[in-house]
């Protein structure tokens, strides 16, 4: 490809790193006291390596480190000046607390908010969920019944609050798998006002009327154990019925025999005209039509995409270390990543997808391409490069 079109005086992993301001991470380092006992390893090394883990998709220390050393040079650009040998590696991945790393991220993501997708809307819908990763060795306690033999993997789990529009994580907690998913929704707090959409593993009566004195609005579907009383029918109109709402009612949650919470809300059964399937869907919202809740329980799928597009295109199967903190480390590291490709694809006009971009920066990550030209019109910039490529073969033929 030639330089004289293409060239810029960094390599594309450069361009990367210089999306992160050192000033947001020297501030979360100072706050955390991250460094205190490092002299040459210091934070901004640790991030750097761990960025080049996700975009090169190394999967050993050994490939990491290596690595790094063969690109010397090229690295330079990044502030690196120390490469460190295996054992420092892994050493800084267990004792350096991923909550710096944890820092950096919720940051960044500060700092690029008001730059990316749709963030200038004042919707205030979020979606709650988590997803297991399973591990080979028991480092996280794993959830399920054990395999016939007695074996049984480890696993961890990540509970994310991700706003709709944005397609990232605002809040984000790991725990074991075999915590209960009703642990996480004890522990974000969100503005008065806002939406929270979620599966039916989130089910804790008393946190539904917190939210619902809160005036914060809540759609779940019903659970398999749920026990309620039906109170009111509400009527539901022929077009609401032509589009799939078979019962709208007034039903109030809890066993009247057991001592626990009770939840008056809405019932509103539905089946996809589309798909068929049925659906019971529960909320404390008494106002908006039945096929509107319907509507927001299916924006939830916006977060299995997240979770999708994580774990096809990160390095989440293989992990540095084999304990806790490496293991937060790298996820937090991966989520910085996502986040830096987020920004790239906002500053492009061009519509690329997510796998695509990933590859393609993996492939040039140490060649020196100017990446935002060569998004934004890719095959121009091959015909450019060809035709000065034929001209000087011209010259050199007639000379």
């Amino acid at each position: 490809m030639n330089k004289s079109i293409h060239f810029s005086g960094q390599p594309t992993f450069s361009q990367l790193i210089n999306l992160i301001p050192k000033g947001i991470v020297r501030k979360c380092v100072r706050a955390a006291s991250a460094d205190r006992y490092y002299k040459k390893f210091d934070t901004w090394h640790h991030l750097i390596s761990m960025l080049f883990t996700c975009y090169g998709h190394c999967h050993s220390l050994r490939e990491v480190v290596s690595g790094m050393r063969a690109l010397e040079g090229r690295l330079q650009s990044c502030g690196i000046s120390y490469f460190p040998a295996r054992s420092t590696f892994a050493e800084a991945n267990l004792r350096r607390d991923s909550e710096v790393f944890e820092a950096i991220y919720l940051s960044l993501k500060k700092h690029w908010d008001a730059f990316l997708p749709d963030s200038r809307r004042t919707t205030k819908l979020y979606v709650i969920d988590s997803t297991t990763i399973k591990l080979f060795q028991e480092i996280f306690k794993g959830a399920g019944l054990s395999k016939n033999n007695g074996k049984r993997k480890g696993g961890l789990k990540v509970h994310m609050a991700v706003h709709e529009q944005q397609h990232l994580p605002s809040i984000m907690h790991i725990t074991q798998a075999a915590y209960n998913d009703v642990t996480f929704s004890k522990n974000i707090y969100l503005p008065m006002g806002s939406t929270i959409v979620m599966d039916r593993g989130y089910r804790d009566y008393t946190l539904f009327n917190q939210w619902t004195s809160r005036k914060i609005r809540w759609v779940t579907r019903t659970h398999p154990n749920s026990y309620f009383i039906i109170k009111k029918h509400l009527k539901v109109s022929d077009r609401q019925r032509q589009a799939g709402v078979i019962q709208d009612s007034k039903i109030q949650l809890g066993h009247p025999a057991k001592k626990i919470p009770k939840v008056n809300c809405r019932l509103i059964k539905y089946i996809s005209p589309v798909t068929g399937k049925y659906f019971e869907f529960i909320t404390n919202d008494f106002n908006v039509k039945p096929l509107t809740i319907a509507r927001l329980y299916k924006k939830r799928w916006s977060i299995e995409l997240l979770f999708k597009r994580l774990k096809q295109n990160m390095p989440l199967q293989y992990f540095l270390g084999d304990n806790q903190n490496a293991i937060r480390i790298q996820i937090w590291t991966a989520l910085i990543a996502d986040l830096l490709l987020q920004v790239v694809l906002k500053q492009i006009k061009r519509k690329w997808a997510f796998s695509n971009i990933v590859s393609l920066i993996r492939l040039h990550l140490f060649n020196y391409l100017n990446l935002f030209t060569f998004l934004e019109n890719p095959e121009k910039c091959v015909i450019a490069s060809t035709v000065v490529g034929k001209s000087q073969l011209k010259l050199n033929l007639s000379g």
